[in-house]
């Protein structure tokens, strides 16, 4: 297992698994702009990374993946660097949601905020029976900056996004999963190795046929039924060509399971 620890965040590969760790327990995992900038070299560091298909986006402790921005950054922000505060968040979650590779978005406690934008940005979000989700920053006078008021009403639909933001309203496991905002509710006790046995499904599967499927899904639901098709039809011919594909057809009628490399 190859890791790096910075400052705020510890990020390790795991033969083809890669795994993100907001790393500030001890202050439930707040957000700071230092801890915005490691993510992106992790999330830079894994992307470089052929070896690694899937990656895992936790928080450290059992309490929290993340509480969401630090206060303090926000109680000194003003006009002038409020925006640009706003925006490494944004690029940040971008990042994530352009990655070629699933992102898996591994909760436990209070994923609020900042946080839940950031777990928003992922392909998959799993969480533990005792999580905790919510946009309060209206609580603040303020509202999500880093694409919470876009990504939400796209997951949950507007009216209960509207619910979370403008009510500031915080809501369980079981009311997330109910609305579409997470996938699966797993127990604390079984966290890790169910997480695992998730990212294999993803980790054995095409890459090449994954990192496709992320982008017409995520670009085609924005744009009209006509555009969307189109992008699907011209990502399949593309796909159609590769070794995965020729893999995946002979190992059908081989009957035997498929061993794709990304090619």
């Amino acid at each position: 297992m190859n890791e790096k620890k910075y400052d705020t965040v510890l990020v390790k590969k795991e033969n083809n698994l890669g795994w993100i760790i907001l790393n500030l327990p001890h202050r439930f995992n707040a957000i700071t702009l230092k801890m915005v900038e490691e993510l992106s070299l992790a999330v830079d560091w894994l992307e470089e990374d052929k070896d690694v298909r899937c990656v895992i986006l936790m928080g450290a402790g059992d309490q929290a993946f993340s509480v969401g921005a630090d206060v303090t950054t926000l109680s000194t922000a003003t006009p002038t660097t409020a925006p640009t505060i706003s925006l490494k968040g944004q690029e940040l979650t971008r990042k994530i949601e352009l990655s070629s590779k699933p992102y898996i978005a591994a909760i436990k406690g209070f994923c609020l905020g900042g946080g839940l934008e950031i777990a928003l940005a992922c392909d998959f979000r799993i969480a533990t029976e005792n999580s905790e989700f919510g946009n309060p920053e209206i609580n603040l006078g303020i509202i999500p900056g880093w694409g919470g008021t876009q990504r939400l009403p796209r997951i949950v639909g507007l009216a209960k996004a509207k619910e979370i933001v403008m009510l500031g309203k915080r809501i369980s496991a079981d009311e997330a999963l109910k609305i579409g905002l997470i996938n699966k509710i797993i127990s604390k006790e079984n966290f890790e190795a169910e997480i695992k046995n998730f990212a294999k499904k993803l980790v054995e599967g095409p890459p090449v046929a994954l990192k496709f499927a992320k982008y017409v899904l995520n670009f085609g639901s924005q744009a009209s039924l006509d555009v969307g098709l189109k992008i699907e039809a011209e990502a399949l011919g593309i796909i159609a060509s590769t070794n995965d594909a020729a893999e995946g057809i002979s190992a059908f009628f081989e009957k035997r399971k498929p061993e794709f490399k990304g090619e």
